[in-house]
């Protein structure tokens, strides 16, 4: 069996400091420098972009210390435009966070520049609790999940 372990989950931006930021204030994500800048002939082979320019930094996520994932927020010289993300759009959905207190991390997120996608929902589930979640987007239109379990 091939050993795995999760390391990273990357999202582009057309101003990573700024989304770094949100995520820093937000979800008390912390910077592992150094800021990252990575261009040559070994970036456009392993991402299929030619002429690859990418600068950004990682932040080690919430809840697992030292050694634990990163979300890796990085902007390319040369961006595209897509439209925005869609809950039900083929490809990665979403990054959840769990929180103990989604009003309070809602109302944060909103000034910070977050959108509400949908509304706070609440569902009871036999033998498990309560789960309350609510989707939202980050200033780039990515999608968060709010969750707890009570």
């Amino acid at each position: 069996m091939i050993k795995i372990k999760y390391a990273h989950t990357n999202i582009i931006t057309k101003d990573w400091k700024k989304l770094a930021k949100f995520y820093e204030i937000v979800f008390n994500c912390i910077p592992v420098p150094p800021i990252r800048t990575y261009q040559g002939e070994w970036l456009d082979k392993g991402t299929g972009v030619v002429n690859a320019d990418i600068q950004g930094m990682q932040l080690r996520l919430p809840g697992y210390g030292d050694n634990g994932p990163t979300l890796e927020i990085y902007q390319y010289s040369k961006m595209i435009n897509a439209e925005r993300h869609l809950a039900n759009q083929k490809g990665f959905g979403h990054i959840a966070f769990q929180v103990e207190d989604i009003a309070g991390l809602l109302a944060l997120a909103l000034s910070n520049g977050a959108s509400k996608i949908g509304e706070l929902s609440e569902h009871h589930f036999d033998n498990k609790g309560v789960f309350k979640f609510i989707y939202i987007s980050d200033p780039d239109g990515n999608i968060i999940e709010l969750l707890n379990w009570s």
